[in-house]
């Protein structure tokens, strides 16, 4: 009695939970460019100036710098990332106008530090006193003063235009941008003839880090280039979700129908965690903010078929045993042990392979390999373990004790 209990509410809770969450669920899954329209684009990032040298940090502020750009442009939770050395993809989803924000992102990020000009209105800095090319590459560096405070230290080229800028400036903000945002607002308190100076207030020591960064990326703008794009339109990407959701849901009730109409019982408990590994893939997708893409669905297909074919498994195991003239529960138990090697050494190897794929993939094959090490993950907790567990539950309670409940015909038991 107690196990039959605890197998109701067990399945009763988890009913609950999916049926409650589902559509919030669904409502928070981040859709990619292929399925709600929009732009990717690979970069190839080079320094302006001839000869000058790319390095890892100037690539990924320059990614960090074009994410910003495209955030303040109104898009749609854009991804920026870096491949390799000098490569950045950019993928943005929902663009309206997709010319003028190409355009955008295309300019080098441009570091200015900027006065108030006459007419300007009250917190209004448009008169550029300085650019990024001013500075010397690589001499941005937090410090700490004499009270340990951060603080960023920076070196100009031009030391004469420097001490010009700061004696006309005494009293008066020196304000910092790149592009058109405002990153820090310090004063001038002296001049300063030997072009050292350092940026003080109340800086956290990785708010610090960050504008030293900043300059220093100024101080070596990149070009970029553009290597390979492709652009879907919202109407193509709606279309395309629809048709994939339509397919999922014929598929799914059809697999559904099958394992319950081949197995039985242990066929429709077999239908529930499936039900529940979709669910948990959903949350994971929306807990670890993944973007779903056409890719992704595909490894979530990949991954729902090695599920069904777990239990199928499982089950001609379980029937094995029945016919050979063992007990249910007997059958049962040689049956989960039989199958459990055989499951895992496929999904062992099929991880192993996602793995190889994440490591040396990029962009959709990266989101390809990695969606599918998620699903078979899921498909080890809820189809070897949780479904195994609920069928052996079920046995010991007594509900489950003939054969036939498992598909198996009493003439094709052979007596032992």
């Amino acid at each position: 009695m107690k196990r039959m209990l605890s197998f109701i509410i067990t399945v009763l809770v988890l009913t609950g939970v999916m049926v409650f969450t589902t559509p919030g669920l669904l409502d928070k899954v981040r859709l990619g460019l292929d399925l709600k329209g929009g732009f990717e684009i690979l970069y190839h990032a080079e320094p302006m100036e001839a000869g000058a040298e790319l390095s890892r940090a100037s690539l990924q502020k320059t990614a960090e710098s074009l994410e910003k750009r495209a955030n303040a442009l109104g898009t749609s939770e854009p991804e920026v990332t870096t491949e390799g050395t000098d490569r950045i993809r950019l993928k943005i989803a929902g663009v309206t106008d997709e010319a003028e924000v190409r355009k955008k992102m295309k300019e080098p990020a441009v570091l200015t530090f900027r006065s108030a000009a006459p007419g300007d209105a009250a917190g209004t800095y448009s008169k550029i006193e300085l650019v990024g090319s001013d500075f010397v590459e690589g001499a941005a560096d937090v410090q700490r003063d004499n009270l340990n405070r951060p603080e960023i230290s920076i070196k100009v080229k031009d030391k004469s235009k420097f001490a010009e800028i700061t004696k006309r400036l005494i009293g008066q903000k020196l304000v910092i941008y790149l592009d058109d945002r405002m990153l820090s607002d310090p004063n001038v308190n002296m001049e300063i003839s030997d072009g050292n100076a350092s940026i003080s207030g109340n800086y956290t020591l990785d708010k610090a880090r960050e504008l030293a960064d900043t300059i220093n990326l100024g101080a070596l703008p990149l070009k970029l280039t553009e290597k390979y794009s492709q652009s879907v339109g919202a109407t193509l990407g709606k279309q395309s979700l629809d048709q994939t959701v339509k397919a999922g849901l014929v598929g799914s009730v059809i697999i559904l129908i099958f394992m319950i109409g081949m197995y039985r019982l242990p066929g429709a408990l077999a239908s529930f965690a499936l039900i529940l590994h979709t669910w948990l893939l959903i949350a994971v997708f929306v807990i670890a903010d993944f973007t779903l893409t056409l890719p992704g669905i595909a490894a979530f297909i990949l991954g729902i078929g090695m599920a069904v074919d777990a239990n199928i498994i499982t089950n001609e195991r379980i029937r094995e045993e029945m016919r050979s003239g063992k007990s249910i529960l007997s059958s049962v138990k040689a049956g989960n042990k039989t199958s459990f090697r055989t499951v895992m050494d496929a999904n062992v190897t099929t991880i192993i392979v996602a793995a190889v794929m994440f490591a040396f993939g990029t962009g959709a094959v990266k989101g390809f390999a990695l969606i599918l090490i998620v699903e078979i993950v899921l498909s080890i907790v809820t189809n070897l373990y949780f479904a195994h567990w609920l069928l052996t539950v079920l046995v010991k309670a007594g509900a489950l004790k003939k054969p036939k409940q498992f598909g198996v015909k009493e003439s094709d038991i052979r007596a032992l």
